[in-house]
């Protein structure tokens, strides 16, 4: 079946232009107002929309939300005289694949089509990709039920099956990769590669080359032709994490590939065509860094169609206990030991811990926890003392309530007592508040009854019978 082609402007010579340059490829429609081409909608469904942005009446960002809330969603393109990169970035946001500056070049527009086209043969997936995809985010490992994960998740199931270049943004260790790798997984490109590229692991001239590729004889040492992570990348994903460490030449050409792509090896001068999705990730602030001239502005939008903010673990404690729950389930079994239990007091302190390496720096704890545990049990004892201690600049967890036995256990948080000193001293103190009772004892200390027993047999000069 010939592809159906709308074209939208209020000017007759573009219209009949690009019908007539259009006409021996495509069935081809013409709307002279967003109106008509409502209408046309309506009546018949199409393949591709090309829409003019500024028009009388309704403007061409109306027929994008028009054609992309129908059953059978086209693919749109939208061409403007009065282009600028804020506009385009609007139309993409809205779902446009992709924008022409007029005049429109003939052949550009026949490359963007061919492309849009083959974007919307993959699009028959997409309902069945939305059934799964709680199931495929659960399975990649985003755990969590805070509002502010719940946030992230919900704005990734909507953009996950579009084209749309994503910037996630976020501290160190929270899990950007992750993210970059549910939102693959959900989408229509999940059978194709993902490739992922730590920009600021690599310098300026190797990480062109494992970006582009080189042709052979390109710089000294090239001996042979070599494939770069974009062509490595062509079908699937590509995830740029630490987009703000790249230099200025090659955001250049990471910028013409967001244009045009297609890229240009390293020694190269043959354009080559690419279906690539990018993702980038940043726990830079790129808009200081835009205004502080290190970042190109172009780039910058270019990158930010869709924007998505990981939260620091602090912001969302209520997911710790879940977050430990499944890391020490996966270290004990790949270690062949029963998992640990994490007992009340550790959780409590473990939850008021800020984790300045987040997801990272929890999961190391995890796998530590697991190797070098004493029992089945993790209790606050177990804790190293910046768990339990006040940060100095107040961000640290507070000491676990203990009833009379705070106050004196306030010199071990500075550092004047060992950890062994400070166990035995919260012990001494819980047990002579609960007058000896070991099942109030427990209890005062947030630990297990099994657990006040081994500390005691460890230390039975702390011992007293029950008065």
């Amino acid at each position: 079946m010939v592809p159906s082609v709308l074209i939208v402007d209020d000017e007759k010579h573009t219209r009949e232009g690009l019908q007539q340059a259009l006409a021996e490829s495509y069935d081809v429609s013409v709307a002279a107002s967003a109106d008509e081409a409502f209408n046309l909608l309506d009546s018949q469904p199409f393949d591709v929309v090309l829409t003019d942005l500024r028009m009388p009446g309704k403007s061409g960002l109306k027929v994008i939300d028009k054609a992309l809330a129908l059953p059978q969603r086209p693919a749109v393109l939208m061409m403007t005289a009065y282009g600028n990169i804020e506009t385009a970035v609007e139309a993409m946001k809205r779902g446009a694949v992709d924008f022409l500056t007029k005049p429109v070049n003939i052949e550009r527009l026949e490359v963007l089509i061919q492309r849009a086209l083959k974007t919307k043969t993959l699009e028959v997936e997409v309902q069945q990709l939305h059934e799964r995809l709680d199931e495929r985010f659960k399975i990649e490992g985003i755990i969590g039920t805070s509002a502010k994960l719940k946030a992230v998740i919900d704005k990734m199931k909507l953009v996950a099956p579009s084209r749309a270049t994503i910037l996630i943004e976020g501290e160190s260790g929270t899990g950007k990769e992750l993210i970059a790798q549910a939102i693959h997984q959900a989408s229509p490109r999940a059978r194709g590669p993902f490739v992922a590229v730590h920009c600021a692991a690599l310098s300026e001239n190797l990480l062109e080359s494992e970006l582009f590729g080189h042709e052979r004889g390109s710089f000294t040492g090239a001996t042979e032709r070599r494939v770069g992570r974009f062509e490595s990348a062509d079908g699937g994903t590509l995830f740029l994490d630490e987009i703000g460490e790249i230099s200025q030449s090659t955001q250049v050409k990471l910028l013409r590939f967001l244009e045009t792509k297609a890229i240009e090896r390293v020694g190269g001068s043959k354009p080559i065509e690419l279906e690539v999705r990018l993702v980038a990730a940043t726990n830079r602030n790129l808009e200081h860094m835009v205004r502080d001239g290190k970042f190109r502005e172009d780039l910058f939008f270019r990158l930010n169609v869709v924007r998505l903010y990981m939260p620091p673990l602090r912001e969302r404690a209520e997911d710790v206990p879940l977050l430990l729950a499944h890391f020490i389930r996966v270290f004990s079994e790949e270690n062949g030991v029963p998992p640990l239990t994490v007992e009340a007091g550790a959780l409590r302190t473990l939850q008021a811990y800020p984790w300045p390496g987040n997801i990272r720096e929890l999961r190391n704890f995890c796998e530590n926890a697991v190797v070098l545990r004493r029992g089945g049990s993790l209790t606050e004892y177990d804790l190293e003392p910046k768990f339990r201690g006040v940060a100095a600049d107040g961000h640290g967890p507070a000491p676990v309530d203990r009833p009379a036995a705070t106050a004196h256990a306030a010199p071990a948080a500075s550092g004047s007592l060992s950890v062994e000193e400070n166990e035995k001293h919260l012990l001494r103190e819980a047990l002579l508040k609960a007058r000896g009772n070991r099942t109030k004892a427990a209890e005062l200390l947030g630990v297990s009854r099994r657990t006040l027993h081994r500390k005691l047999a460890q230390w039975p000069e702390l011992d007293v019978m029950d008065r």
